[in-house]
């Protein structure tokens, strides 16, 4: 089966942060066995719902932009970064496509922080903490995470791997308070941030990760496992049924 992953693309006002994010994201979609759909961020809402019409699965990647913190009820920092409200708006056509319909969902960075906001929670503006989770692409290992026991991401540690896993960080900001029915499944291990939230459900695969596991895809077997899972997902992803959507209203 060919399964086919929407991803919107990165921002819509930085066309060089497009273009030197947005190809491992294709790339480790490629590897991990499915075609990547992008979504234009200036196209037409009825476009793009035409575009979700053939896809499986939803994949929300980072972005140098901030999630607009009246979103969540806050004015913003000195420290926050401006939002992208084009980025804004496809995210939320495909969240809700993608709940509507239970697509499984990857959300990365920044499109975590934007799929906790979407289901109602928080985040942390700007971190201060003994953690540097900004030291640049470059650093592979930046810090170890924590993962929850029985959490799904748990499942996905492959076995054998040695100690807590270490990641990338790239960010500034992170979940404060985890949105409608999201369990946090990973936090730093030495200063307690959020590091992954995962929906609390059997039914429906939701994980938002703070890292960059697409930047170490062809290095690490804790990452290409992250996204052979979400494929996974959207392999055996079947349409609700109207029955079941009516029930449920």
């Amino acid at each position: 089966m060919c399964v086919h992953v929407a991803i919107p693309e990165p921002t819509g006002a930085d066309s060089t942060y497009n273009q030197r994010s947005l190809p491992a994201y294709l790339v480790a979609l490629r590897s991990a066995g499915a075609t990547p759909i992008l979504v234009p961020l200036h196209e037409r809402q009825d476009r793009v719902a035409r575009l979700l019409a053939g896809v499986q699965g939803i994949l929300l990647p980072g972005s140098r932009f901030d999630v607009d913190p009246q979103r969540y009820g806050e004015d913003p920092v000195p420290e926050c970064s401006e939002a992208d409200p084009e980025r804004t708006a496809v995210d939320e056509l495909l969240l809700q496509d993608a709940f509507n319909l239970h697509k499984p969902i990857l959300a990365i960075c920044g499109g975590a922080q934007s799929l906790n906001v979407w289901l109602n929670g928080s985040l942390v503006q700007d971190l201060k903490t003994a953690v540097d989770h900004h030291p640049g692409r470059d650093v592979v290992q930046a810090h170890p995470v924590r993962i929850a026991p029985g959490s799904m991401l748990a499942g996905l540690v492959p076995q054998g791997y040695p100690g807590e896993p270490e990641v990338n960080s790239s960010h500034h900001q992170a979940i404060r308070t985890p949105g409608d029915n999201l369990r946090v499944s990973a936090v730093s291990s030495v200063d307690g941030v959020v590091e992954a939230v995962e929906l609390d459900s059997r039914e429906h695969f939701v994980l938002g990760v703070q890292w960059h596991p697409e930047r170490t895809y062809t290095r690490s077997a804790f990452s290409r496992a992250i996204f052979a899972a979400f494929v996974q997902a959207a392999v055996v992803w079947q349409p609700r049924r109207i029955a079941d959507l009516v029930a449920r209203a």
